[in-house]
């Protein structure tokens, strides 16, 4: 059998559909599949395939457990996570564990003390993009949060609901 060899990294493949492959995805950048509904374009045609089910709603793949059902087979697996419990992802800092490699990223900036998401008004950096989208509204005066008894509104979910329980527990009581 002839060795094709890469002419980018001397990496050998058996097949030139192989090298072809490689050489797209790794070195060239080319994407020559392209989607006929909104033109994005990929370098594998498997890629074109998956992301067609956007336009199409297909979801062949289905959880055993809940009957969830999802696009992709990883999407699967990582919501079949939910069922097991399991915690593939550690932290090598603690020993905390998380059952998606997001998790963990984002769990890493405790101990780096990284803040990536900057408030444009007053500087002010955060870890995580959804609290900076809460304390955005301290500079904007939203209130997204309305209590369904008294109308009246909160910055925060959790501001919300522990409003709920204490000024409208006998209401609740009651229903």
């Amino acid at each position: 059998m002839k060795e094709i060899k890469c002419n980018y990294c001397n990496k050998t493949f058996s097949q030139s559909g192989n090298l072809r492959r490689h050489q797209r995805v790794v070195h060239t950048g080319e994407k020559p599949y392209k989607c006929n509904t909104c033109g994005q374009a990929f370098s594998q045609s498997n890629s074109l395939r998956i992301h067609q089910r956007v336009h199409t709603g297909a979801q062949p793949y289905t959880c055993n457990t809940c009957g969830k059902a999802s696009s992709q087979l990883a999407d699967l697996k990582k919501h079949q996570r939910v069922h097991t419990g399991e915690k593939p992802y550690k932290c090598n800092t603690c020993g905390k564990t998380f059952s998606q490699s997001s998790n963990l990223h984002v769990h890493q900036r405790v101990h780096t003390g990284e803040k990536p998401y900057k408030c444009n008004t007053c500087g002010k950096t955060f870890n995580q993009p959804h609290t900076l989208r809460t304390h955005e509204r301290t500079h904007t005066g939203e209130k997204p949060y309305k209590c369904n008894m008294c109308k009246k509104t909160f910055r925060q979910s959790n501001a919300l609901k522990k409003h709920i329980k204490i000024p409208h527990r006998r209401e609740i009581v009651q229903m």
